[in-house]
């Protein structure tokens, strides 16, 4: 503890502790090209114990000062890929219900990590009030320091680092944010969302005058990137329109693109999509989830069949073991934000999990509602809508941002429950559907249906666990194959029938 009390009281860091040894991990591609190389980066374990340190109180500074940009969700605390999706899809129907279109553009940085510019980001840290001791042991952490490149054993010559945050240190991701926080307040007229260096502008589009200002916002945040030593990657920038009806058949005509067209300074235009990939989950300008879980369910299944070909055995133990954490995962991700209500898609995933569990032993002569009981397993449709009541209650408990609008009320009979936001009767009727299907909405209505006493609990444990023993009470039959359910497994649904039962009593 005196040695790093020294190192931070004078500044100096030892150089070995500074030192980097890279491995390239393959990525896709020639192999021969030293571009399809992911460099992933080696750093002393003993130099991460005082950065550790160090970061707590960097990132409590800035956390209470409010000065890390709100739509920025990478390498905070509370917040995710998942939080900035779900404020995303938010923000696009927020738009489409008052009758706007919307365009989002998305960035793309090359090398963010490795182009940061140290006397830049020395300047930000100044800026943000980090100074004295903290500031001399930063500048020192940054400069000086040496990598060399590990292939097979042999080692490079090692060679000075002149630019970027030291990957695979624990201060690296929040000198990044604070070095790219300041982009997002160069826009005017769209919304910026960020993830670390994922970036993309979004922009409610009322007519050409909207797209004129949007491509205004393009501009600002490629002059940033200029004036901040940044590299952008503007023939890999996408555009994705999420248009509505009214105006698809004047979207058509032939000169309609090239007045709502979108170009880099340079004269790149960006090429539109129908379906992009946003932080792993492909979102799509139709407003339809279909693509993602068609790629999803591919990607299990791929992972389902590696994992049943690598491992023999098929005891329940190591058969959920291996299920759990090598497939189930890749059917879950972010699932809250595109939780699917068409029985089709549901059963797309159901049969993922339908078809692993009927390979393990003894439970293959059972139908997939009585596996699901026999392994103490939830259905992936349960699973789902339980992630989406755990999500509100850490809104309410503000253990994740309120960046969807949540608002609760205090109900004499009822407890406390989540306001369902009204649809402008105005919008589009695929709209206000569509709308209905989104987390906002379900998500609302799946935790009012909680008894009061368990929405009012107060810690995360005492929720979950009062949340299994809520779950218990319904039957768990989710659509598949050759099964007729009483109805489609929602939870909604069975509280319907429930308070059916109840009246006729």
């Amino acid at each position: 503890m005196l040695f790093w009390y020294e190192s931070f009281s004078s500044g100096v860091i030892p150089n070995d502790l500074k030192s980097q040894f890279i491995t390239p991990i393959y990525k896709k591609g020639d192999r021969t090209d030293p571009a399809n190389y992911r460099p992933v980066s080696l750093t002393s374990h003993v130099m991460k114990t005082f950065e550790r340190v160090v970061r707590k109180h960097l990132v409590a500074y800035l956390e209470d000062g409010g000065l890390i940009n709100k739509n920025q969700h990478g390498f905070r605390k509370k917040r995710s890929c998942m939080t900035q999706l779900l404020s995303h899809i938010e923000q696009i129907y927020k738009s489409l219900n008052n009758d706007d279109e919307v365009d989002v553009i998305y960035l793309d940085f090359a090398k963010a990590f490795d182009k940061v510019d140290h006397l830049v980001l020395l300047a930000k840290l100044e800026h943000y009030g980090i100074k004295g001791k903290a500031f001399q042991w930063i500048k020192e952490f940054l400069c000086n320091r040496k990598q060399t490149v590990v292939v097979e054993g042999q080692k490079s010559s090692f060679q000075t680092v002149l630019s970027g945050v030291p990957q695979g240190t624990v201060l690296g991701p929040i000198l990044f944010v604070l070095y790219i926080n300041d982009l997002l307040s160069t826009i005017n007229f769209s919304d910026g969302f960020s993830f670390a260096d994922d970036t993309k502008l979004i922009g409610a589009i009322k007519g050409l005058p909207c797209v004129e200002l949007l491509q205004e916002d393009l501009n600002s945040v490629i002059e940033w990137s200029r004036n901040n030593n940044m590299e952008l990657h503007e023939q890999k920038f996408e555009v994705v329109s999420y248009a509505l009806n009214t105006s698809k058949t004047l979207r058509e005509l032939p000169f309609y693109p090239a007045n709502v067209e979108y170009r880099t300074p340079k004269g790149h235009k960006i090429a539109p999509q129908d379906t992009v990939r946003d932080l792993g989950v492909h979102v799509s300008g139709h407003r339809q989830w279909g693509p993602h879980i068609e790629r999803t369910v591919q990607g299990a299944r791929k992972m389902a069949a590696w994992t049943l070909s690598a491992f023999k055995d098929r005891s329940p133990t190591v058969m959920l073991t291996l299920y759990k954490s090598m497939v189930r995962p890749k059917l879950e991700y972010c699932c809250p934000v595109w939780n699917p209500t068409k029985v089709t898609e549901i059963q797309k995933l159901e049969n993922v999990q339908r078809s692993f569990t009927n390979k393990i032993s003894g439970c293959r002569e059972l139908h997939y509602w009585e596996r699901l009981k026999k392994l103490k397993l939830m259905s992936l449709q349960r699973r789902r809508e339980r992630y989406c009541v755990i999500h509100v209650w850490k809104i309410l408990q503000e253990e994740a941002p309120n960046d969807v609008g949540f608002t609760f009320k205090m109900h004499q009979r009822h407890g406390l429950k989540a306001e369902i936001p009204a649809v402008s009767k105005s919008a589009q009727l695929s709209v206000r559907s569509d709308y209905d299907s989104t987390f906002r909405v379900r998500a609302a209505q799946l935790f009012n249906l909680l008894p009061p006493e368990l929405r009012s609990l107060t810690t995360l444990g005492s929720f979950k666990a009062g949340l299994g023993r809520f779950l218990e009470q319904y039957p768990d039959t989710p659509p598949v194959p050759g099964y007729t359910p009483q109805n489609d497994n929602s939870l909604l649904s069975w509280g319907r029938t429930h308070t059916m039962q109840l009246s006729r009593a």
